[in-house]
């Protein structure tokens, strides 16, 4: 039994979760949000509590009984709490600074780089090198942070570049002269 999958998703108070048919949605103070599962997985909303199964104990189901019970989960955090990716900028004259719905970050090119911000995610700018993205939808929050993140990763001599704030990053000694 998938270790994940067997554990139900507690709701808390605040948050609305319906089915219809396959598809799962889930309200709360933050927004709502809705998933359409897989057809071989079963969803019981409970009270104050959401649990998945399985028909079978096969490798396919397996994976997506697990897979589910994180989407839902994920989802039933997002409206409640939302979720959070702190990025930090490193590097002589690297910065961002945001203007209604694009983010500029000046990283070192010869032209600044413009972010469309999708919508759904809000992000802020703190003291130019520090971006904070924040949203209800986790898959949303973090491909807008690995694409910011990917304007410039951070290189193993000096460190410049885009990373995420809990991201350490492993140093190489530079060249030694004679």
């Amino acid at each position: 039994m998938s270790r994940i999958g067997k554990l139900p998703v507690t709701i808390p108070a605040g948050v609305k979760v319906s089915m219809n048919g396959n598809e799962i949605s889930v309200q709360g103070v933050k927004g709502s949000l809705k998933q359409l599962l897989h057809e071989r997985v079963c969803v019981a909303v409970e009270a104050d509590q959401v649990i998945v199964t399985r028909p079978s104990d096969s490798k396919t189901d397996s994976a997506l009984h697990g897979l589910s019970r994180s989407l839902i989960s994920n989802m039933v955090v997002g409206v409640s709490e939302g979720f959070t990716r702190v990025l930090e900028i490193n590097g002589v004259g690297y910065r961002a600074e945001i203007t209604g719905t694009k983010l500029t970050l000046s990283l070192g090119y010869s032209h600044p780089v413009v972010y469309e911000v999708p919508a759904g995610i809000e992000i802020e700018v703190e003291k130019q090198t520090k971006v904070i993205i924040r949203g209800i939808d986790k898959q949303l929050v973090g491909s807008a942070a690995a694409k910011i993140r990917s304007f410039r990763k951070p290189e193993p001599y000096k460190g410049k570049g885009v990373k995420y704030a809990e991201e350490r990053i492993l140093r190489k000694a530079g060249k030694t002269g004679k």
